[in-house]
């Protein structure tokens, strides 16, 4: 076996110990350093880890510990700042939480710390290791559909936690082609006030350069999934096909009819399983470049800049033209665009989600 892998996990809320406790559980990695500004809940956190080092400043305990994979799992504000730490540390590997940033102009600082410097980097787009997102993407993969003229994802959770993952996913489905231009339309100020930021409801259409077309509805206004009890699981992603359809609900299994018949399957959304192998994935990465990590930053990046595109639609109105050539406040400009009523919700369990309660 090859020498363990040394990390340090910056952020010890429930993501961060999600990843340092998938990283101890795994031979390959060594957690030697724990940082949250809370001391306490590193101090919580260590007898769990093989007791790390621990620190309030990410910075300083990176200078001590040089990790080889440098993981944070911030807040989303601090995109930019926690990758140069990264970069800094001499790190290998930079593995980091959805979204990218919240804006493109924080994005291209986040992609300009990486240019040039060999450093992989990954983002936590795990879920895609369930199950019934894995069967999903087999069907689509295998051609059972025909040919694939159609990606969509809902979600009735807010766009700066569910709409990366909707959009990532759809991509892996259409094998990461990229995209010609994107427009949307959005409602609802209340979760402009949450830290991570979003109009309460967004809903847009994409067009890849294969001709499929990417179709999305994410927050208060979005589509039942009564298969789905749990509210933040009330996901559906799929495909449409000429000879059929499948889609993967994240927390109610996967289901397709195709010109072999109907199938359907079990899976919900379960990190015990889908943090093992996106974390063995990195250990294989760093063993060999040619093993890419399938969450890497270049196959986050297009579905990042999608969903900014569809931020500066609805902010300017009409199709953006991808890829993205300038960066800008996307956010800020949703802001001072977006009439002040309130949202209209599908489900009334979504009212006291979006402050209508």
């Amino acid at each position: 076996m090859s020498n363990k892998y040394k990390v340090l996990v910056v952020g010890m809320g429930k993501r961060g110990q999600h990843h340092a406790q998938a990283f101890h559980a795994n031979p390959r990695f060594e957690v030697a350093g724990i940082c949250d500004i809370d001391r306490g809940r590193c101090e919580a956190a260590a007898p769990k880890l093989g007791n790390p080092r621990i620190g309030v400043d990410a910075r300083e305990l990176a200078k001590v510990i040089q990790p080889d994979l440098f993981c944070f799992c911030t807040l989303p504000n601090l995109r930019s700042e926690m990758m140069a730490v990264g970069v800094e540390s001499g790190a290998k590997l930079i593995a980091f939480e959805k979204p990218v940033a919240m804006s493109s102009a924080e994005g291209l600082k986040v992609k300009g710390l990486l240019a040039g410097t060999g450093v992989k980097a990954v983002v936590s787009h795990q879920h895609r290791y369930g199950v019934h997102y894995q069967k999903v993407k087999e069907i689509v993969a295998s051609g059972a559909l025909g040919r694939v003229h159609t990606v969509y994802g809902t979600a009735t959770g807010w766009m700066a936690h569910m709409l990366s993952h909707l959009i990532d996913y759809t991509c892996w489905f259409n094998d990461y082609v990229g995209a010609d231009w994107a427009m949307a339309q959005a409602a609802g100020r209340a979760k402009l006030a949450d830290i991570h930021t979003s109009p309460d409801y967004i809903s847009g259409v994409v067009h890849f350069q294969n001709g499929v077309r990417g179709i999305y509805d994410c927050g208060a206004g979005a589509p039942d999934v009564p298969e789905v009890p749990y509210w933040w699981r009330k996901c559906r992603i799929g495909a449409q096909g000429s000879e059929g359809f499948a889609e993967v609900m994240t927390g109610g299994g996967w289901r397709a009819v195709t010109r072999d018949g109907v199938s359907t399957g079990e899976g919900g959304m379960n990190y015990d399983h889908d943090m093992p192998p996106y974390i063995q994935q990195m250990a294989d990465w760093l063993d060999d470049p040619a093993k890419v990590h399938p969450c890497c930053f270049e196959n986050a990046w297009k579905g990042f800049e999608i969903m900014m595109a569809m931020l500066r639609s609805v902010a300017d109105g009409g199709q953006v033209a991808l890829p993205l050539t300038s960066g800008t406040d996307e956010l800020a400009a949703v802001k001072a665009k977006l009439a002040d009523r309130p949202v209209l919700v599908t489900l009334a369990e979504s009212k006291k989600e979006y402050g209508l309660s």
